[in-house]
């Protein structure tokens, strides 16, 4: 059974109601998280959550607060203001000057039209800005050229000083939706329909400043793109609102593959079978996207698909996986996945391969005597042929974490320190390995034990 160590709880939204969506029981055996923290500061929906180190992390969101905690006591180590309207994008900033010690800092932008830096060590502001002719939507750093960059109506790349190294012309009043780092000092920026790739340079007459230009722009997308994640050096992926998956190659920006159909059962005919829904654009949305080497995890309306990369295609999926909207995914370093929904719940999904049954044998009789068996046994040898050479998976639920009471924005994984999951209720929740946390306990009051006879003895 779950055990509350702080707060309380309330019933997620939808849980009561009948749904299609999968249920696990009260003993979920493979579910570690069996104890929580619930972290209370935030006044508005918490939107963020960046991992700073091992076990420190930053939150932020429509409160326009930036709070530090520590991961393994739940402790508020500072709490920051600086921006007026709510946080609209936050990223960590290491230092990697040899010439300085290491120094841990959170770039975070407002709808207040500016972007601050943080000093992770003592809380405090390091620099602040406030030339933007429009909100800040992302921020990604580029840790190797100690640079980072801002997406809104242009392109911006600054030093961690805050010093506009450069940027783009205007682009477009909706702006920069999404950045992702590419080989050969290149990066992939979303804008409405369009990936346009820039590559960034250094100025030629030795000063510090830098150069960016315009190198290509991707027009496959049939509407807006949602999601964009880097696979590896070789590899990137696109998603977008009407349920589009693009495969790029990221030296030469080609389209390598696409998946458009994740909700028509008949595509992916060996995966869960689901009667055929009529679908929205809402339902079909390509929320997030996360990967390995080996797969591409999509969230996607309100299911989860995974598509492996070598073979192009789906390989399992749960269609439902959530009541609502599933707003975030990520792959854990076993087999297991996790994602996050606006119906409140968050959700632990283990990726196993079917066991793949013998083809059944070709019928005889009456439909045999007009040619049907014939055909049958085609098709049966075809599907034996098939099924022998392609593995089949599927998604298992074996974790379900119900605590918080609105929508779940995302969460960061600490392998062993547990899971922070972070909800426009307001709260961030850690969620702890009962057994771990059970062990810890019981090691230091061992330690006091020993300590206290040790001091009698010298009594």
């Amino acid at each position: 059974m779950l055990r509350w160590l702080i707060g309380g709880g309330r019933e997620p939204q939808g849980l009561a109601e009948k749904s299609s969506v999968q249920t696990i029981g009260e003993e979920q055996i493979q579910n570690p998280y069996t104890e929580l923290l619930v972290l209370k500061g935030h006044q508005d929906i918490v939107r963020f959550l960046v991992q700073i180190d091992d076990c420190r992390f930053a939150s932020a969101g429509d409160d326009g607060i930036i709070f530090l905690w520590n991961a393994q006591t739940g402790e508020k180590l500072y709490e920051l203001h600086g921006h007026t309207h709510k946080i609209t994008a936050m990223a960590p900033f290491s230092s990697s000057d040899v010439t300085e010690e290491k120094t841990d800092l959170i770039i975070t932008a407002s709808a207040d039209r500016t972007v601050i830096v943080w000093d992770c060590a003592n809380g405090r502001q390091v620099q602040k800005v406030s030339c933007f002719h429009s909100t800040v939507k992302c921020l990604t750093v580029l840790q190797r050229l100690n640079v980072w960059l801002s997406g809104g109506s242009d392109l911006c790349v600054w030093n961690r000083k805050l010093d506009l190294l450069c940027k783009t012309s205007h682009l477009t009043d909706a702006g920069i939706s999404a950045l992702v780092e590419l080989p050969k000092n290149c990066v992939a920026a979303a804008v409405g329909k369009e990936l346009i790739i820039f590559r960034l340079s250094a100025s030629n007459n030795g000063s510090e400043g830098w150069n960016i230009l315009e190198v290509k722009r991707l027009v496959d997308h049939q509407d807006n793109i949602s999601s964009l994640v880097s696979v590896n050096d070789l590899t990137f992926v696109t998603g977008s609102h009407i349920g589009e998956l693009i495969v790029w190659d990221a030296l030469d920006w080609t389209k390598q593959a696409s998946e458009c159909n994740f909700w028509d059962s008949s595509v992916h005919p060996d995966v869960q079978p689901e009667i055929k829904l009529s679908q929205s654009p809402h339902e079909t949305s390509v929320q997030h996207l996360t990967s390995d080497e080996e797969c591409v995890f999509a969230a996607v309306g309100k299911g989860i698909y995974v598509y492996n990369l070598q073979m192009k295609r789906v390989i399992a999926c749960q269609r439902t996986a959530h009541d609502s909207s599933v707003l975030h995914i990520e792959k854990l370093p076993n087999r297991q996945l996790i994602s996050c929904s606006e119906d409140g719940s968050v959700r632990i999904w283990e990726l196993r391969e079917k066991q793949q049954l013998p083809a059944e044998p070709v019928p005889t009789g009456f439909f045999n005597m007009w040619g049907f068996g014939r055909a049958n046994k085609q098709a049966n040898q075809a599907a034996k042929k098939m099924h022998e050479n392609t593995p089949v998976y599927f998604l298992e639920l074996v974790g379900d974490l119900i605590g918080h009471s609105s929508a779940v924005q995302m969460f960061l994984y600490f392998g062993e320190l547990g899971l922070a999951t972070c909800s426009a209720d307001h709260l961030i929740i850690l969620w702890k390995d009962g057994e771990r946390e059970s062990s810890l306990r019981s090691l230091t009051l061992f330690k006091k034990l020993a300590q206290s006879g040790d001091l009698q003895l010298r009594l």
